[in-house]
C-alpha cells in the first residue's frame, strides 16, 4: 500500500492557501498541469466538508506512480451522499461535485463503518 503524501484533518478556519501549499510541496514531481487539477478537486472536496457536513473530516492523497494518478480521500461525519449540481447554500454554490466529476477520471464515496463517509477522487496524470 502506498502511503500518504498529505495526511491531515480538515477543521473550520483551515487555511485552503496553505493546504494547496502544502500540496505543491508533497507533489513536486507531477507537472503544473496535473498539480492544478489535484489542487482544484482538493479545494472542492475540502470545501464540501466545511460547508456540507457538521463537524470536522480528514485529507489523504496517496500518489500512485504505476500507472501515475492522485487519489484524493476526504472523510467526514455526515451520512448524506455528495449532491451533483444542487447546494443549500444558493444558486451560484453547488457545482463542486460537477467539478471534480469533470476533472477526475473516477470519483464516488463510501460509507465509513463508523459513521460519515469517505468522498473519493482519481485524477489521472497529464502531461
Amino acid at each position: 500500500m502506498t502511503p500518504p503524501v498529505v495526511d491531515v484533518p480538515v477543521r473550520p478556519g483551515m487555511s485552503m492557501s496553505r493546504l494547496r501549499h502544502d500540496l505543491t510541496t508533497a507533489l513536486a514531481d507531477v507537472g503544473e498541469d496535473h498539480l492544478y487539477d489535484v489542487q482544484l478537486v482538493v479545494t472542492e472536496l475540502v470545501s464540501n466538508v466545511l460547508d456540507h457536513t457538521p463537524g470536522t473530516g480528514h485529507l489523504r492523497i496517496v500518489h500512485h506512480r504505476d500507472p501515475c494518478v492522485v487519489e484524493v480521500e476526504v472523510d467526514d461525519e455526515s451520512p448524506v451522499e455528495p449532491v451533483y449540481g444542487r447546494s443549500r447554500l444558493g444558486e451560484h454554490r453547488g457545482r463542486g461535485i460537477m467539478v471534480v466529476d469533470t476533472i477526475s477520471g473516477r470519483w464516488g464515496y463510501r460509507v465509513r463503518a463508523g459513521g460519515g463517509k469517505t468522498v473519493f477522487a482519481l485524477v489521472e496524470c497529464t502531461g
